[in-house]
C-alpha cells in the first residue's frame, strides 16, 4: 500500500510539474512581445535564427506596426530558398509527392518566380524556367537534371544565383509550346511521360488547384469528347461508365487535348528510370507517323477499347467544368474557356479562384506547422487569398502574411 501511495504522490507531482510547465508555454506565447515574434517569424520562414541586425530590424519594423514588412525581411534568407521553398515544391515534381527529391528545374522555376515577386500564374503558362550559376556546375542540358543537380550539391545560394530565361531558348520548344513548369524536362518526365496525357492534367489539378478527380466528378457533363481507349461498359455493365466513369472522363479529356502535341521521349530498354531524355513537341508541319496528324500517338492507345469514342484531331481544349457542380471552382469570366495548346490550358488553370485558394492554403499549412482548422484560420486563409489577388500573385507575400498570422500575440 505504501508503494502505491508513493507512487501515486510521484504520479501527481510529475502531473503537477507537467501542467505548470504547459501553462508557462501558454503564459509566455499568450505574452510574446516584438522581439519573440520577430524570432519566430523568421524560424517559421527560413527555419533558422536570424542574425542579430536582422532580429533588431524584424524587431523595430513590429513595435512600428509593420509585421509584415518584417517577416518580409524573414524572405531574404537564404534558407527560405534552399530549404523552405525547395521542399515546398519539391513534391509537386513527381507522383509519389516526394519531398526528398533532387533539386530539378520545375522546383527552380517555382523558388525563382517567388523570388522575384513574379505573377505566380505563370507558373502553369510562362516561356519561363530558372537556371544557376557555379564553379563546375554543367550547363544546363534538356535532356538531363546535371545542371540542377549540381547547383544543389554546392550548396550554390538560390536567392542570388538563379537567373531566369525562357524556355525557347535552351529547351528547342518554341515559345506557344511553353506552359510554366508542365513543359520543363522534370514536369514532363514526371507527367507526361508514358501514358495518356491525362495525368498532367491530374496532378496539376492536384498540386495547383487541390482537387484530385474524385472531388471533380460530375456525371452531368457531355460525354462526347471521352477517347476510344475508355469501355463504354466496364466489366460488361455500362452502368459503371454512367454513374462513375463519365463523371471524370467528361470534364477531363477535353481538358487533356489541350496536352496533344507534347510528349516526353526516353529509351524504356536502356534507360527505364528516364534519367536520360527530354519533353519533345509536335510543331507545326509535323506529321506524326503513327497517327498522320501533329497528335502524338499515345492519344490512340488502346484505341480499339471503343471505337466509335473520341479521335484526337489537334490540341483544341474546352472546358466543360465551367457548368455545372465544378463552376464553383470560379474560373476567370473573362478567358474564354476554350483555346489551344498547353499555355492557354495552363492559364485556364491558374487564373481559377481555385488555384489562388489552394496556394494560399499550402503556405499556411507549410509556416503554421498545420492545416486550417476553424472558422478563424478559414477567414485567415480568405484574407491572405484577396491579399494574394491583389498583390499580383505575389506568393512571397503570402508566406509573411501567414507568418506573421502565426507569430503568437
Amino acid at each position: 500500500m505504501k508503494r502505491c501511495a508513493s507512487a501515486r504522490h510521484t504520479m501527481a507531482k510529475t502531473l503537477g510539474l507537467g501542467l505548470a510547465l504547459f501553462a508557462t508555454l501558454c503564459f509566455s506565447a499568450a505574452m510574446a512581445g516584438p522581439r519573440e515574434q520577430a524570432k519566430r517569424i523568421h524560424d517559421r520562414i527560413a527555419g533558422v535564427p536570424p542574425s542579430a541586425a536582422v532580429l533588431a530590424t524584424m524587431q523595430s519594423r513590429i513595435t512600428a506596426g509593420d509585421a509584415v514588412g518584417a517577416a518580409l525581411l524573414a524572405t531574404d534568407a537564404p534558407e527560405f530558398f534552399n530549404v523552405t521553398l525547395k521542399n515546398h515544391a519539391a513534391p509537386w515534381t513527381n507522383r509519389e509527392g516526394d519531398v526528398f527529391v533532387p533539386l530539378n528545374d520545375y522546383t527552380a522555376t517555382v523558388i525563382g518566380l517567388v523570388r522575384d515577386n513574379a505573377d505566380f500564374r505563370d507558373v502553369l503558362s510562362g516561356d519561363v524556367i530558372y537556371l544557376g550559376s557555379g564553379n563546375g556546375v554543367p550547363a544546363y542540358n534538356p535532356a538531363n537534371n546535371s545542371h540542377h543537380a549540381a547547383l544543389e550539391s554546392q550548396g550554390v545560394n538560390l536567392a542570388t544565383n538563379l537567373t531566369a530565361t525562357t524556355q525557347s531558348a535552351v529547351s528547342g520548344l518554341p515559345s506557344e509550346a511553353t506552359a510554366g513548369v508542365m513543359t520543363t524536362r522534370q514536369g514532363a518526365r514526371a507527367f507526361f511521360i508514358d501514358g495518356t496525357n491525362r495525368a498532367m492534367l491530374r496532378f496539376t489539378l492536384m498540386n495547383h488547384l487541390c482537387h484530385d478527380m474524385e472531388q471533380l466528378q460530375d456525371t452531368s457533363r457531355a460525354a462526347d469528347r471521352i477517347r476510344q481507349d475508355v469501355s463504354r461498359s466496364p466489366g460488361g455493365d455500362s452502368r459503371i461508365f454512367l454513374n462513375n466513369c463519365v463523371g471524370c472522363h467528361s470534364g477531363m479529356d477535353p481538358l487533356a487535348q489541350g496536352f496533344a502535341y507534347h510528349d516526353f521521349e526516353y529509351n524504356r530498354a536502356t534507360d527505364p528510370d528516364a534519367t536520360s531524355g527530354s519533353v519533345h513537341f509536335n510543331s507545326a508541319g509535323t506529321t506524326d507517323a503513327a497517327t498522320g496528324t501533329r497528335v502524338e500517338a499515345k492519344y490512340f492507345n488502346n484505341d480499339t477499347t471503343f471505337e466509335p469514342g473520341f479521335i484526337t484531331p489537334d490540341d483544341a481544349w474546352v472546358n466543360y467544368w465551367r457548368a455545372g457542380r465544378n463552376a464553383l471552382l470560379g474560373w476567370d469570366p473573362a478567358l474564354p474557356g476554350r483555346g489551344n495548346g498547353a499555355k492557354s490550358l495552363g492559364e485556364e488553370l491558374a487564373h481559377s479562384d481555385a488555384f489562388a485558394a489552394c496556394h494560399v492554403e499550402k503556405v499556411f499549412t507549410n509556416v503554421c506547422l498545420r492545416p486550417v482548422q476553424d472558422a478563424t484560420d478559414r477567414a485567415q486563409v480568405a484574407n491572405m487569398t484577396t491579399s494574394f489577388r491583389n498583390n499580383g500573385f505575389q506568393l512571397r507575400r503570402v508566406f509573411a502574411e501567414a507568418a506573421v498570422y502565426c507569430m503568437g500575440d
